[in-house]
């Protein structure tokens, strides 16, 4: 008993320290909170485009992971059956959802069409062959990659300086100046009977002040079918990126650390080659964690139970090749995974280990590790070095769409913008100069290439 009891003391003690170490590595509620708000103010300017993924929940800095963005289409609208058209303004293209597909998937079925139609909408209408016309998800998504193999002169003043990657699912992966970018381009939906549903079943978390701003923020349909169905070229997928973004953003400390560490883990144990798991299946791990238990369960002390917790629930999601998406339950996020009977083996077999092998798991992780190992003063260094430099680069982006007239040209002499330009070539001074006196010289310093490894 008397071990049990040491041994359980050990792993709180890990877990405070872990939580720490996390804190210092940019993970912490602070700068999460930060993010989240800054990105908001980002995407209040530009208008169009939505931040998603980890950079609207707050989980990374501006060059580390791809920057996912959500596109929806102005004047288009998809609608359950039974919405009253009467109350949609008729410039807005109406398409009814047909859900009598596999959960969380449908097919648009054109319902009114706008005054004045949209190119891409009209390019991408089908006959189903029964009379209904149709909106088809592959020919919506060929389009649009026809458009960026055109470089035409919209998606130029979209994205300048783009270069388009190898399409995948429904986005457009592409780099600019750079930096990876996922984008995909959707339909705003509404589907109020959906997120009734989810809104009214019984739950621990979120709030129910949370739970009425997720339902009022929506859904989108992006055009990805169902893998494995004879429809997927006219299926579209519902998604909820604004309002599950809401829910991490109200995960608790602990919670969203639970999060990032099932995500490294992800990425540099099981490694997958194609996909077959990704990071939303880390991130409804988490969101069934918070919603079935109290959240006074969640603190520093327990942070490694939870991730404990999550590493079985993902064996287990592997074990059964299933796992209920949170929003739409019904839905099985590992369906067509494309998870082999070899591949499913040697993961449950990993994990196995890993619950095994207690805390010491995490110095598999080389962030963890680097920071158990390293210096507390150099570290402790660098982490401030790179938070400064990653606000200051936040902010610059900001300024920049401040400072752009109505034809989007920036005005770089403004003076809040030499002030961050200025701060930023002092950091970047700071950093070189040691490496300039160890003799690394100067020609083989890239100033650019410095910034995205400090915020890397």
């Amino acid at each position: 008993m008397l071990i049990v009891v040491h041994f359980r003391n050990y792993v709180e003690s890990v877990s405070v320290e872990i939580c720490t170490i996390m804190t210092r590595l940019g993970y912490g509620e602070e700068i999460r909170r930060w993010r989240v708000e800054k990105y908001r103010e980002l995407d209040r300017l530009q208008d169009l485009p939505i931040t998603a993924g980890s950079k609207a929940e707050g989980l990374t800095c501006r060059f580390e992971s791809d920057y996912d963005i959500l596109y929806p289409l102005r004047n288009v609208l998809s609608v359950e059956t039974g919405i009253n058209l009467h109350t949609i303004p008729g410039h807005i293209d109406v398409f009814r959802m047909d859900t009598r597909v596999y959960p969380g998937h449908c097919r648009l079925l054109q319902e009114r069409p706008a005054h004045e139609r949209l190119v891409i909408i009209e390019n991408s209408l089908s006959d189903n062959g029964y009379g209904d016309v149709l909106l088809s998800s592959s020919l919506f998504v060929d389009f649009l990659a026809g458009l960026f193999d055109l470089g035409t002169s919209a998606l130029e003043l979209l994205s300048p300086r783009l270069v388009r990657h190898e399409r995948a699912g429904p986005s457009i992966p592409s780099t600019v100046d750079g930096i990876p970018m996922d984008m995909v381009f959707s339909i705003r939906c509404h589907c109020p009977s959906i997120l009734n549903r989810w809104a009214t079943r019984p739950r621990h978390w979120p709030s129910p002040v949370v739970v009425k701003k997720v339902v009022s923020l929506g859904a989108y349909v992006t055009p990805v079918g169902c893998k494995g169905s004879e429809n997927k070229n006219s299926e579209w997928r519902m998604c909820f990126n604004t309002g599950e973004t809401e829910l991490v953003n109200n995960l608790s400390d602990t919670q969203v650390k639970v999060y990032v560490l099932l995500k490294m883990i992800l990425k540099h144990v099981l490694m997958p080659c194609k996909k077959e798991i990704t990071s939303y299946v880390m991130k409804n791990i988490v969101l069934w964690q918070a919603e079935s238990n109290p959240q006074n369960r969640f603190n520093a002390r327990s942070l490694f139970h939870w991730l404990h917790d999550g590493l079985r629930e993902l064996r287990s999601a592997i074990a059964n090749k299933n796992l209920s998406y949170f929003m739409i339950p019904e839905r099985n996020l590992m369906e067509g995974s494309g998870l082999d009977d070899k591949q499913q083996s040697k993961w449950v077999a990993d994990i196995t280990d890993m619950m095994v092998e207690g805390p010491k798991v995490l110095l598999r992780l080389p962030k963890i590790r680097q920071a158990v190992v390293a210096s507390p003063e150099p570290m402790l260094w660098f982490m401030t070095i790179r938070m400064e430099v990653e606000m200051l680069w936040v902010m610059y982006m900001i300024r920049c769409e401040k400072c752009k007239d109505e034809n989007g040209v920036v005005d770089y002499s403004n003076a809040r913008l030499q002030q961050i330009l200025f701060r930023l070539s002092e950091i970047l001074t700071e950093v070189i100069f040691p490496m300039f006196v160890e003799g690394c010289p100067l020609d083989k310093l890239n100033l650019w290439d410095m910034l995205r490894a400090i915020l890397g």
